[in-house]
């Protein structure tokens, strides 16, 4: 069970990645619960979070140095190997001696490295429910990236609508588990 925030980086990215290489050939189009993404807009989007990470943790970079350059369709012919790439180069950046402290530069302020860490490891655990969704797998998460993601989303869940990048939350049924209420934070019915 991983116990820091590296490691549950790590099994984010892997379980992610699993999602990834499951893909068949004739899904890459089908719809995802992410309502204005297909599977391989999503995994695009998740993809491209990825590469944004080595120069803004180990170089220093703004959003604003960095510009388009991770814009557009960063998957190629080989999503799965794009992808492998991505994530390997984000976690070596994350790994880094001192990266987790270090200020970086996002778009709405400077935030420590262990910030971006976490928020990008909830990210992509409620994308690899998404992934799964769109593919038909199986959607159940590993409960500690669950409640890792929980963790880090209450505390803003309900400014994630208003970003635009989210839908409303929903009403969390009463005794509901802990990856249904994740999902409802974020505006997901699991």
């Amino acid at each position: 069970m991983p116990d820091t925030l590296l490691d549950q980086h790590a099994e984010a990215l892997r379980l992610f990645g699993e999602r990834v290489r499951a893909v068949g050939d004739g899904q890459w189009g089908a719809p995802t619960p992410c309502t204005e993404w297909t599977v391989r807009d999503l995994v695009n989007h998740v993809t491209g979070e990825q590469l944004w990470i080595p120069p803004m943790v180990t170089d220093g970079r703004t959003v604003e140095e960095i510009g388009d350059a991770f814009s557009g369709d960063v998957l190629g012919e080989d999503p799965a190997a794009a992808w492998e790439r991505a994530s390997g180069a984000a976690h070596a950046a994350f790994t880094a001696p001192g990266a987790l402290d270090r200020t970086v530069r996002l778009s709405y302020g400077p935030v420590l490295g262990r910030a971006y860490c976490a928020e990008l490891t909830a990210d992509c655990v409620v994308h690899a429910w998404d992934l799964s969704r769109g593919i038909g797998a199986d959607d159940r998460l590993p409960d500690a990236l669950v409640e890792f993601a929980l963790k880090e989303v209450m505390p803003y869940a309900d400014g994630l609508a208003a970003s635009g990048m989210f839908a409303e939350p929903l009403d969390i049924p009463a005794g509901a588990n802990a990856q249904t209420r994740l999902l409802a934070l974020v505006g997901r019915k699991g």
